[in-house]
Order: structure tokens, then C-alpha cells, then sequence
């Protein structure tokens, strides 16, 4: 792998691995960051879970049908951000029973944001392959609340969802994504929201807290948008490295650099 590559690896990992959103919402909310789950009422949990899968779905099937193929400049990330920012701002005016309202929003938002960048790193966003890759990146950066340290590597994380990705292409291609119930994407998205939804819910939690407001929500939800701008960034550079150098080539010098 020539010098090149291996720094933008370095890049792609420490973008992965390092993803620091809890202690970035901290900084907004101004308290220690287990202190505003206090502010977020336990059966909002179920109400987060059911909200980021129908999010997730409704992204999957809308989101990326207005991309334009052919611009492969990434630069409409600050828009993506604005536009993140005022249905934040929105959620931060209204309160946490806005989120049902402003997730979906948010989510399509950002899943045309990750395809921007798949693109730029030379995705075809037309194809299932990539759709799929950039719902992906809902998965990572956070956890289950089952993980070991050993599961939620980004390299563990992508073994996990390998075989479900492979089953719900597969199914797509068959019987058209709009297919209602499919059990390969239905298995696919549940097991994505669960890691979506924790990240979700430390995002409520922050605009849960009563002195955030408009403009507290507006920036959350631009934190919230730059973590999974930076997983994306950090998703489409391995994958493009892989197409090059192949997986195992990249998985090994992964792991030393």
C-alpha cells in the first residue's frame, strides 16, 4: 500500500474509532452527559427504537433517488448541516415530542449527506451495494448496549451487518426495494436502529435538558450531523481502499497503523 493510502487510512480510523460525540454534547449541554438521561422519560426509549427504524426505512427508500450521479463533490456537506441545524432547532423549540416529528426529517437529511460522500469517493450511488453501505453508517459510532470491546470495532461492526447487507441486496434486486415486509431488510434495519437508537437517544437525551431551547437544539443536531458525516468520510475511504488493495490487505494494515 503506497504512503499515500496508508495516511488516509490513519485518517479513516481515527474518524471511526474515535468518534467522541458524547463528550462534544457534553460541552453544549454543560453537565456531566448520564445527568440528562435523567430528563429523558423511560418509556421514550421504546418511542426512540420504533422511531429510528421507520426513519431509517423511509432514508433507504427516499433519500438517495434525488441524488445526482454525476456531481461527485462532497462540498454540500455544509448545507446538509444547515439544513440538519433548523430541524434541530425546530425539535429544540418544541421538545423531545418533536423528535417522533423531526427524526425522519433529520435521518433523510443525512443518509443524502453519507451518499454525497460515498460519491466523492467514487461510489456509484445507483447501485444497491452503496445504498445499503450508506445505511450502514447509522451503525457506527455508537452501540448496541450489548457490545463487548471486541464487537464494536468498525471491522466488528461490519462483520455483523455482512451477511444481513448481502441477504437484503440480494432480496431488492428480486423484488424491488418498495417490497413491503421484507424479512432480509426488515432483519437488516432492526439491527442497524439498535446502534442508530443509541445514538439517538444521547442526542434526545442532550435536547431533553430544559435549558437548550432553539438554539441549543440547532446545535446538537450539527454535532449529531458531524459525527455521521466523519463515520461516512471514514466508511467510503476503506471501502474505496478495499476495491483497490482488497479486504484482507486493508484489514491487516488497519490493525497496525
Amino acid at each position: 500500500m503506497i504512503h499515500q493510502d496508508i495516511e488516509s487510512l490513519k485518517y479513516a480510523k481515527e474518524l471511526l474509532e474515535n468518534p467522541g460525540l458524547a463528550a462534544r454534547l457534553t460541552n453544549v449541554i454543560g453537565m456531566p452527559f448520564e445527568k440528562a438521561f435523567d430528563y429523558l422519560p423511560e418509556q421514550w426509549m421504546g418511542a426512540i427504537q420504533t422511531a429510528t427504524q421507520k426513519s431509517l426505512r423511509y432514508a433507504l427508500d427516499a433519500a438517495v433517488k434525488t441524488i445526482d450521479h454525476h456531481d461527485r463533490n462532497s462540498s454540500k456537506d455544509i448545507l446538509h448541516k444547515l439544513m440538519v441545524m433548523a430541524s434541530g432547532g425546530i425539535g429544540g423549540a418544541f421538545g423531545l415530542p418533536a423528535l417522533t416529528v423531526e427524526l425522519p426529517v433529520t435521518t433523510v437529511i443525512m443518509f443524502r449527506s453519507i451518499a454525497d460522500i460515498a460519491r466523492s469517493e467514487g461510489e456509484d450511488v445507483r447501485n444497491m451495494a452503496t445504498k445499503l453501505a450508506c445505511l450502514e453508517v447509522f451503525a457506527l459510532g455508537g452501540s448496541s448496549g450489548k457490545d463487548n470491546a471486541a464487537e464494536s470495532g468498525y471491522f466488528a461492526i461490519k462483520a455483523l451487518l455482512a451477511k444481513q447487507v448481502s441477504e437484503a441486496a440480494k432480496y431488492i434486486v428480486e423484488r424491488g426495494i418498495a417490497e413491503e415486509g421484507s424479512p432480509a431488510l426488515v432483519r437488516l434495519i432492526a439491527t442497524i436502529a439498535s446502534r442508530f437508537g443509541a445514538t439517538v437517544s444521547q442526542k434526545a437525551a442532550a435536547s431533553a435538558v430544559p435549558v437548550i431551547g432553539a438554539a441549543g437544539g440547532a446545535l446538537i443536531n450539527s454535532i449529531f450531523m458531524d459525527h455521521f458525516q466523519n463515520m461516512a468520510r471514514g466508511h467510503f475511504i476503506i471501502r474505496r481502499l478495499e476495491n483497490k488493495y482488497g479486504y484482507d490487505d486493508v484489514h491487516n494494515t488497519y490493525l497496525k497503523v
